[in-house]
């Protein structure tokens, strides 16, 4: 949620926090600061809002020095305020914080601290963490910050800067943080995005790290007692993404780029893995005696990834015969889900650090589950922990709006139930050479679609933009695009959006049914067409304005429909990859024509790193 930089080095600190901030940005925030230490003075910069105002405070009064830390503040305890906004700064004024979390003991540490005369500011669980180290520091940082973590309960990334030390101290405990690794200077940063700028080294820091960061150096601690005695060498990664992957490069919205960059990041999701006809998932770390003796699949995920998920469930159970659930991360662990040791459960992330996900799994493995990941980043919580991963490459996603994570989770989705089905002798649909050469057509088959969905979507999207609600329907796997469709469009138009299996219209869905409401409907499905039809019939029958995204062969559906969208021919088990355009290009151009922030929606992060 919150973004975290700190640099130590050999250039001004200040434009360069101010940079990584603007890299983070795309984590949600409501505002922004930074502090920078020369010669024993701090000075502290601080606004509500948008990074630009920070910026333009900071212009021709940019404060002297060559080590700080940097903050973007996503609201949770304490209102958007200058007096609320990172970083804090003990009674003295000499220690200073950042954080990403959420300290849920603080009330009883603040009470604490009050009654040993600190005086508070601000209204935020983290200034309690200053105040803390004030108490321990005696002029090591880094013992100070590992007594104080000790204290803290919830979960946190902290950076700690002191006046007179020319060295950051960084503690990980539950919130993701990253150590850049640069030539005579060194960054930490909540993502890989926010160091990419200037290197693609890093050191992913794990639960309990507490690391000094100096110019030349890195060392690594811990806080933790059982950890004490642990190895703490972390192994350097190299990054495979590059600084204009995370550019607009000429789209006037990130999320319109990753919009068009899907047939490349689908193609890198496949690349290298079906060879001389079979499927190669070198990263799975499960025996193929272990995944011939699962007997139940669960996925799980947050959000977009949770469309992903249910698609997931039509998938696995198509192919491989065998009962799959699909569950909301911040649901699953509270149903007490029945698991054991012939249980898999495969948790979706783009980020692989979403709070409630990572519970998920930990839920999953105290009950002798086994786990699979399936992420975009390397490094990542659940790619470390889980017991075997399957990376979608994606690339960096900026746009809050997930576009090119979900159709790479999606393909993803496809080879690991090939791979299964694979290890488990059981026969593909469609047959085995015919559905594989369909999955590495599908790059060409996303070009062709971004082709021919563009303009139709625009019109769509600018008729949607004008009305209060919309609904999309669809059936079997036509169903989470529609969950998918609605999604987008509210995240980043803010207009009302619901999404339905079709046949439940009539169990009271109807009834919000009027004269003029756009309903788009989703109609991939041989099996269903007939049953769509008398859908759109119904709406239609109480003045609704219809669409129909459709592949190629439709048909009755002439003076049924105001616009039909077509889409190339596939497999029908393929068209979620496909109709994700259109539903992705119809939420851009309702938002764009409304003049909406894209990118970063109002009340949203890209990351959600707290439950």
């Amino acid at each position: 949620m919150c973004g975290i930089v700190g640099y130590v080095g050999k250039r001004a600190a200040a434009p360069i926090l101010v940079d990584r901030l603007d890299d983070l940005s795309y984590r949600g925030y409501d505002s922004a600061g930074i502090a920078v230490a020369n010669d024993g003075v701090v000075v502290v910069e601080k606004l509500p809002g948008k990074i630009e105002n920070l910026r333009k405070a900071l212009t021709g009064n940019e404060p002297p020095g060559t080590i700080g830390v940097g903050h973007t503040r996503w609201a949770t305890h304490g209102a958007p305020t200058q007096v609320n906004a990172h970083p804090h700064a003990d009674c003295a004024g000499k220690l200073f914080v950042v954080q990403n979390g959420i300290i849920e003991n603080f009330p009883a540490l603040k009470r604490e601290l009050l009654a040993r005369g600190h005086e508070f500011r601000s209204q935020t669980d983290t200034e309690v963490v200053i105040h803390l180290l004030e108490e321990y520091y005696d002029g090591d940082l880094m013992d100070a910050a590992k007594k104080t973590a000790a204290r803290l309960e919830g979960s946190f990334a902290l950076v700690f800067l002191a006046a007179d030390e020319r060295r950051l101290v960084a503690v990980r405990y539950h919130a993701p943080l990253i150590v850049g690794v640069g030539g005579g200077e060194n960054f930490v940063a909540s993502d890989i995005t926010a160091v990419l700028q200037d290197t693609n080294k890093v050191y992913v820091l794990e639960n309990g790290d507490v690391v000094s960061v100096e110019a030349h150096r890195v060392d690594v601690d811990t806080f933790l007692p059982q950890r004490a005695k642990a190895p703490t060498e972390r192994r350097l990664t190299i990054v495979d993404w590059r600084a204009e992957d995370v550019s607009k490069n000429d789209y006037p919205h990130y999320m319109l780029k990753e919009i068009y960059e899907q047939p490349r990041a689908v193609e890198r999701t496949l690349q290298g893995r079906i060879k001389d006809g079979e499927i190669v998932l070198r990263e799975m770390d499960l025996s193929p005696e272990r995944i011939r003796r699962v007997d139940s699949f669960h996925i799980v995920a947050c959000g977009t990834a949770y469309h992903a998920a249910l698609f997931g469930k039509y998938l696995l159970e198509r192919v491989l015969r065998v009962p799959v659930s699909a569950d909301i991360a911040s649901e699953f662990r509270y149903r007490a889900p029945i698991l054991g040791p012939k249980s898999l459960v495969i948790l979706i992330s783009q980020s692989g650090e979403t709070a409630d996900t990572i519970a998920s799994m930990e839920e999953a493995q105290s009950r002798g589950a086994k786990t699979l990941a399936v992420v975009n980043v390397r490094g990542s919580t659940l790619a470390r922990e889980a017991d075997a991963v399957v990376y979608t490459r994606a690339g960096p996603e900026i746009a809050v709006a997930s576009t090119k994570a979900f159709t790479a989770q999606l393909t993803a989705l496809m080879l690991l139930a090939c791979y299964v089905a694979d290890q488990r002798k059981v026969e593909l649909p469609y047959g085995r050479e015919e559905l594989l050469r369909h999955l590495l057509e599908l790059p060409a088959h996303l070009e062709r679609t971004l082709e021919v969905a563009a303009p139709t979507a625009k019109a769509w999207g600018e008729i949607i933009a004008g009305e209060r609600d919309c609904y999309f329907l669809g059936r079997n796997v036509d169903e989470p695009l529609a969950r998918e469709a609605a999604l987008k469009l509210k995240e980043i138009s803010y207009v009302h959006a619901e999404a339905y299996a079709a046949g439940e219209l009539k169990h009271g869905t109807i009834a919000l049914i009027t004269e003029g409401t756009p309903v788009v409907s989703f109609m991939t499905q041989k099996d269903v067409w007939d049953k769509m039809i008398s859908n759109i019939h119904e709406v239609r029958a109480r003045g609704a304005r219809t669409f129909a995204v459709v592949c190629e062969g439709g048909y009755g559906l002439e003076d049924l429909v105001e616009d039909v969208l077509t889409l190339p021919a596939v497999p029908e088990l393929f068209t979620p990859v496909l109709a994700a355009i259109p539903a992705q290009l119809i939420a851009y151009e309702a938002a764009a024509a409304l003049g909406r922030d894209v990118d970063q929606p109002r009340n949203l992060a890209k990351s959600v790193t707290v439950e």
